[in-house]
């Protein structure tokens, strides 16, 4: 079951574009096996000792967990300021929370969110390990009170109420519009995988210490095997539905992964199982034997694949060479560290293990030299780690970018009084129906495009408009600039619409509000309505490693194609072959990313103002024309 865990979350992060679109629920199995595992054990040690020794049961957690977790931590670190960057944001808090497993709530605390990929954290998959340690620690002292109740399938229904109270927690965060992150980070919202399993220790305790009969017939053996297999293909059915920011994945698909990893459980562990044994097969035993390993490596070996090739994020996509190349690093990884690190020290101990390097040290020079090279390993790596924390930036490139933008606005914004609202459409004399200058005679007037000033423009915006805000400030100067984080267009309209009923909307309306999402034709319809025809309205297309982004730019494109008087400014064509000037994350621009946002929402501004002076010119011509065909007839 570990290795169908390790599994899923293994293909979930590796390769995303596969099937397998909601495998992080391997987490919940894995909870549901640490519940139902420490829970027999611990019972299993009352029964047999009429006690439980507390600190002999952290010393053999910490003898399990901690090896394994300092060598990742210590040698991805070092990898890490090798690569530098945005690999090594906010570092040191991940140090500190991975080695007090205090992850998960260091997270929560400091607004790191585990479904955005934009600049993922190295060490971010430890927060489970977090909530799993947060278990070992609390679940021992608590036992005592709980066994307190003389029926066991009374303790196994307090821990069912107990489990539904915890996913009825993590829905009432996600439905009243909570944050995700606190919902599924959280041990209060996030422990019901780990109660089921302590319900099943409770319910299957009596069971599996004197098995009935009964419970080793025929048909309890066949009928067992049938139901763990549907078990186990219910939980890759559950894993192939792509997750949903509703409580129909949180707790919706996450409480259905820990209900089935419960079933499977029990069709294993069944006296005389048949489904056991399948299970167990060599392969994966071998992937469950190592599956802390897998876990542990997999995820900050991609980030820094990922840094190291592309300089991007997981949020661009995982193309399958480096999905494939981390699974095989991965594996020899948890390999090396399985054979040489945890089973050393969970046979003798840390104490037995120093004291076996010592005796290395004056053993065979072969012995010797093995022995010099672990302790020099060590030190190199804990002078790397320790220089990643020193050198690791406090904020991402993409964050500073959208940092000092906010900063420019500021600024700006005390540096200017607001202006009183007033009406700044175009005058009525520049719409298609208006009633053109009288020409002079014998003057055929010409096109005559006016210098666009940023008093005339309202631009409305992302994080990327934000980031770029220093160069349209800098292009257009006294240019109105509405844009904060993760908006896209569902927002538009009542933007404009705010700023059209304060007098505020201006008129050039600059619309970018592709990067977050997918957008729609009534969004931009609606947009161009409020702007009206006395307005022009330029959308911005958008650039970012994202999948929804060709569709943004073609249902951009199509709209302005089928919509006169609409412009279009080509920031995905202009930064694409500069994707130097961007951040890390490939979708802000940085200072001179964000001049070049601002040319291409100049060239389409001009573009559109000399298509308005080609309509100007046309028809003054026509003016011209009758004007003067009128005079010719008159002097006949």
């Amino acid at each position: 079951m570990r290795a169908v865990a390790v599994g899923l979350v293994l293909a979930y992060h590796l390769f995303p574009g596969w099937w397998l679109h909601g495998g992080f629920i391997g987490v919940d199995v894995f909870f549901v096996i640490s519940g139902f595992l420490i829970t027999s054990l611990l019972l299993r040690e009352r029964a047999s000792a009429g006690r439980i020794r507390l600190v002999e049961f952290w010393r053999r957690r910490a003898r399990r967990l901690l090896p394994a977790l300092a060598l990742v931590l210590l040698v991805c670190s070092s990898v890490a300021w090798l690569i530098g960057g945005d690999v090594l944001v906010r570092l040191g808090a991940q140090l500190v929370g991975a080695a007090t497993f205090s992850y998960n709530w260091i997270s929560i605390a400091g607004g790191a969110g585990y479904f955005s990929a934009a600049n993922p954290e190295l060490f971010r998959n430890v927060w489970s390990l977090a909530i799993e340690e947060q278990f070992y620690v609390l679940w021992p002292l608590v036992l005592p009170l709980a066994l307190l109740i003389p029926w066991a399938w009374a303790r196994a229904a307090a821990a069912v109420l107990l489990a539904a109270a915890s996913a009825g927690w993590m829905a009432v965060v996600v439905a009243t519009g909570g944050d995700l992150t606190r919902a599924y980070f959280g041990l209060d919202t996030h422990a019901f995988g780990i109660l089921l399993g302590i319900a099943l220790a409770f319910a299957l305790e009596r069971l599996l210490a004197s098995p009935p009969t009964w419970s080793r017939r025929r048909g309890w053996r066949v009928t067992g095997a049938a139901v763990g297999i549907a078990a186990v293909a219910g939980l890759l059915v559950v894993a192939a539905v792509p997750a949903s920011d509703s409580t129909s994945t949180f707790p919706g698909a996450l409480a259905a992964a820990s209900v089935l990893s419960a079933i499977a459980i029990t069709a294993a562990v069944w006296p005389g199982s048949a489904f056991g044994p399948r299970l167990d097969t060599q392969p994966l035993r071998w992937l469950g034997d190592r599956s802390y390993g897998l876990y542990l490596w997999h995820w900050p070996i991609l980030v820094l694949l990922l840094a190291a090739t592309s300089g991007g994020a997981t949020g661009a996509g995982v193309p399958f060479w480096i999905g494939a190349f981390a699974l095989v690093l991965t594996l020899a990884a948890a390999e090396l560290s399985y054979r040489w690190v945890e089973s050393p020290i969970r046979r003798l101990g840390f104490r037995g293990s120093f004291a076996a390097l010592g005796r290395h040290l004056t053993a065979s020079p072969a012995a010797r030299w093995r022995a010099i090279g672990s302790v020099a390993a060590a030190v190199i790596v804990t002078f790397g780690a320790s220089a990643a924390v020193a050198a690791a930036p406090e904020v991402s490139s993409g964050q500073a970018a959208v940092e000092a933008g906010i900063d420019a606005l500021h600024r700006e914004k005390a540096r200017t009084p607001s202006p009183a609202p007033s009406s700044t459409a175009i005058p009525e004399a520049a719409a298609d129906d208006a009633e053109p200058a009288r020409p002079q005679p014998g003057t055929m007037p010409s096109p005559s495009p006016t210098l666009v000033t940023g008093a005339e423009i309202t631009a409305i915006g992302d994080s990327v408009m934000l980031a770029s805000a220093p160069g349209l400030l800098e292009r257009f100067p006294g240019i109105e600039v509405d844009a904060t984080v993760s908006r896209s267009m569902w927002a538009a309209p009542g933007i404009v619409q705010q700023l059209a009923d304060a007098g505020r909307l201006r008129s050039y309306v600059v619309v970018a509000l592709g990067t977050n999402g997918p957008i729609d034709a009534s969004s931009l319809e609606e947009v161009a309505r409020i702007a009206g025809p006395s307005r022009t309205l330029v959308l911005v297309n958008a650039y970012a490693p994202r999948d929804w982004i060709p569709g943004v730019n073609t249902e951009l494109a199509a709209f302005v194609a089928s919509h006169p008087g609409t412009v279009l400014a080509d920031w995905s064509g202009a930064i694409a072959p500069r994707t130097d000037l961007l951040a890390g994350d490939h979708i802000h621009p940085g200072s001179a990313g964000g001049r070049v946002f601002a040319d291409a929402v100049a060239a389409a501004v001009d573009r559109a103002e000399h298509l308005r002076a080609l309509k100007q010119h046309e028809i003054e011509r026509r003016a011209y024309l009758r004007l003067h065909h009128s005079a010719g007839r008159v002097y006949e």
